[in-house]
């Protein structure tokens, strides 16, 4: 099987400081792309993920957004455009759980677990998409659990 050349590509991966997202990130990598992270709580995590992939000699970096935000999301897909040139690839990888049964789960927690698994998937999908259409080339990955 032959191998995928990303060599000028450029990857944003959302939810990788840890777990798949940054072995997501690590393969990207590894295949040539440049590749941004998102992530929400840990940036010492997300600095060290962007170290690993600077490692393997791409260009990396790391920005904080909450995939539930709009804002947040849109500042987020500016800044790989910014630092970058383009957005090639998104890797929706962001996403949260709240395991409880149904009649212990508040409205809240489940309010906080669409709003990342579906409506963060939808946000960023939405705003790469432009700039993927216009380049005419582009890939959107979406990943999800057997929880969902």
């Amino acid at each position: 099987m032959p191998s995928t050349d990303l060599t000028g590509r450029n990857a944003l991966v959302t939810g990788a400081s840890r777990g798949i997202g940054r072995a997501i990130a690590l393969a990207l990598a590894g295949l040539g792309a440049n590749v941004a992270i998102s992530y929400r709580s840990r940036p010492d995590l997300a600095t060290q993920v962007v170290a690993d992939l600077e490692a393997l000699g791409v260009r990396a970096f790391a920005i904080e957004a909450d995939a539930r935000d709009a804002a947040a999301v849109e500042r987020m897909v500016e800044s790989v455009r910014e630092q970058f040139g383009s957005l090639d690839i998104l890797v929706n990888n962001a996403g949260m759980t709240d395991d409880t049964l149904i009649l212990r789960m508040s409205e809240d927690s489940w309010d906080a677990v669409i709003d990342t698994n579906l409506k963060g998937t939808f946000l960023a999908t939405k705003l790469v998409l432009r700039h993927m259409t216009r380049a005419r080339w582009g890939r959107v990955i979406n990943i999800t659990s057997i929880v969902g």
